[in-house]
């Protein structure tokens, strides 16, 4: 069910024709504005949209689209890990127009959400330390740093790292998400 608030946001499932394609294009052209990140990223993200997009099960994986007055600003996804009881958060992005109105948050909560209702124990991501408004809403919701390492990935030396949810253990109250956690200078995702 969509969510809407007064400013026209709504965040729906990406079930809609061109919703795909848009999640690989925003990710290669915010991340290459933003961190001067080459199309290597670009078919990472397309990898994973494919791999969803073929395989994905509607009863245990979902995406969802954020949108601003109808144009579509953010994405997030809920696939399954390698495990059963283990899903993964991917390619969380709110695009600079979309920034704002928490809506990195709300896509996120709508993942755990649907996590939690699918019956997993934890949800797993991977990210980059660079992406600093995204870590904050991650942490917001109470995922912790499992792991970190160096590496040199779409033209850039990173540091990439791996966060857990343990859903088992109750979800934290995100009415007090950090100041700014949405807002500004990282794709949050």
């Amino acid at each position: 069910m969509p969510q809407q608030d007064e400013r026209n946001v709504v965040v729906r499932r990406a079930d809609r024709p061109g919703d795909l394609g848009w999640v690989v294009m925003a990710h290669g052209e915010t991340y290459d504005r933003q961190f001067g990140w080459n199309t290597d990223f670009e078919a990472l993200v397309a990898r994973i949209v494919a791999d969803y997009a073929t395989r994905h099960h509607p009863s245990r994986e979902a995406g969802w689209i954020a949108e601003v007055d109808g144009r579509r600003v953010g994405c997030v996804f809920l696939v399954a890990g390698d495990r059963p009881e283990v899903a993964k958060l991917r390619i969380l992005l709110v695009t600079p127009r979309g920034r704002g109105p928490r809506l990195g948050t709300r896509l996120v909560g709508e993942c755990l959400d649907f996590a939690r209702a699918a019956g997993y124990q934890r949800v797993t991501l991977w990210t980059n330390d660079v992406l600093v408004a995204a870590r904050r809403i991650y942490q917001s919701f109470g995922f912790t740093l499992a792991d970190e390492e160096r590496h040199h990935s779409y033209g850039q030396d990173l540091v990439g790292q791996n966060w857990t949810l343990d859903l088992c253990a109750g979800a934290p109250d995100t009415s007090a998400t950090p100041v700014g956690a949405d807002s500004g200078g990282d794709p949050a995702g």
